[in-house]
């Protein structure tokens, strides 16, 4: 199994708002019919606004607005996917929505569990 995350960021012309409406409402729905069948599993996370002031906050904004979490069985019909003409719909949709994106293959290490504590 493979788990890759795509890290987004709102084009200028979008509010939170609007980016959260597209991503959730038009342009999740796409990616997950069009990935089917090697698509396993997809989330996305969406910043809940554009201020933090929890504690611990950086000193710094937040370069990223959301991100999408995906898995696949291997490298292989991660490739199939993304190879596919069907592909370019997608990054389309996604190109127009966003002003940067980048991807990073990551393991995932579970340290707290519901029910391990």
């Amino acid at each position: 199994m493979i788990k890759v995350v795509w890290l987004l960021k709102r084009a200028p012309h979008l509010t939170l708002e609007e980016f959260r409406r597209w991503w959730i409402e038009e342009h999740a729905p796409l990616v997950a019919g069009k990935q089917q069948p090697q698509l396993r599993k997809y989330r996305i996370s969406v910043r809940d606004s554009d201020t933090d002031t929890l504690a611990g906050a950086p000193s710094a904004d937040c370069d990223w607005d959301g991100y999408a979490e995906q898995w696949f069985d291997s490298e292989e019909a991660f490739n199939e996917v993304y190879g596919r003409h069907s592909a370019h719909e997608t990054r389309d949709d996604t190109d127009k929505h966003v002003s940067k994106l980048a991807r990073i293959f990551v393991t995932e290490h579970a340290y707290v569990e519901p029910g391990s504590v």
